[in-house]
This record gives structure tokens, C-alpha cells and sequence, in this order.
């Protein structure tokens, strides 16, 4: 699921420069790792959202904590998505 949330990444967020690589899971996705930027995290849940039926909302205060890296974000919604 590692590879799969990472090209959704790539896709929704137009990644070009990624394309056909994989990101490391434990690399940051915002800042000095992906350099992804607030209005990256919002298109990121929407499409998260979309794929997945998972809410992911700024709101929620482990939001940061999901957004820290890939795998985070993907065990979160392998524990959070609907079945």
C-alpha cells in the first residue's frame, strides 16, 4: 500500500519530477522532504479522501502527525478506511 498511497501522492499533486520513482516512506513530506506546502496537504486529502472514503481534517489534532511522512500517512488509512 506503500507504493500505492506514494503515486497517489505523485498524481494528485502533479509530481511530475517523481514520476516513476518511489518516495521513502520515512522521508518528511512537507518541508525539507518533499517540499509539499499547505495547499499541497489540502489537495492531498481531498484526492486521500476521494480514493480511500477517508476524512482527513485540519481539525484533527494528530493531523501533523499523519502528514509526517508516508508511512504514516498509510498506516493511518489502513486503519481508518472503509473496509
Amino acid at each position: 500500500m506503500l507504493n500505492e498511497v506514494g503515486q497517489l501522492i505523485i498524481e494528485s499533486l502533479q509530481l511530475d519530477d517523481l514520476r516513476g520513482q518511489a518516495i521513502d516512506p520515512d522521508a518528511p513530506l512537507f518541508g525539507q522532504g518533499l517540499g509539499l506546502d499547505s495547499i499541497d496537504a489540502l489537495e492531498l486529502a481531498r484526492a486521500v479522501s476521494q480514493r480511500y472514503a477517508v476524512t482527513l481534517s485540519s481539525e484533527d489534532p494528530a493531523i501533523q502527525t499523519i502528514f509526517t511522512s508516508l508511512r504514516n500517512l498509510t498506516e493511518y488509512l489502513r486503519a481508518h478506511r472503509a473496509a
